[in-house]
């Protein structure tokens, strides 16, 4: 993907107002996520070790796939992307 500061995105994250996945949301999204880098490796497109410590972050701070989602959007500056995330895109001065 590219280079992120993780422990700034960190605690930007940390700083959204979302709810949380629970143990069993955490446990369903963990499960999902090795099936999707599965699908990826067998495909030819294993994720990098960086974008495979980036999907670990988001996992540990336990934030919704649709969320996930957003942010990558602002990371990436996507034209679809939220602008008014709290999220620094790659790349960008915080």
């Amino acid at each position: 993907m590219m280079s992120i500061d993780l422990d700034a995105l960190r605690n930007e994250i940390r700083a959204l107002d979302f709810v949380r996945g629970g143990p069993t949301e955490d446990a369903m999204w963990r499960e999902d996520d090795e099936d999707a880098r599965a699908n990826l490796a067998i495909e030819g497109m294993a994720l990098t070790p960086e974008d495979d410590a980036l999907f670990d972050m988001m996992r540990d701070e336990r934030v919704p796939p649709a969320l996930v989602t957003a942010i990558l959007l602002k990371l990436l500056r996507h034209p679809d992307a939220d602008p008014v995330l709290a999220i620094t895109p790659a790349g960008a001065s915080s």
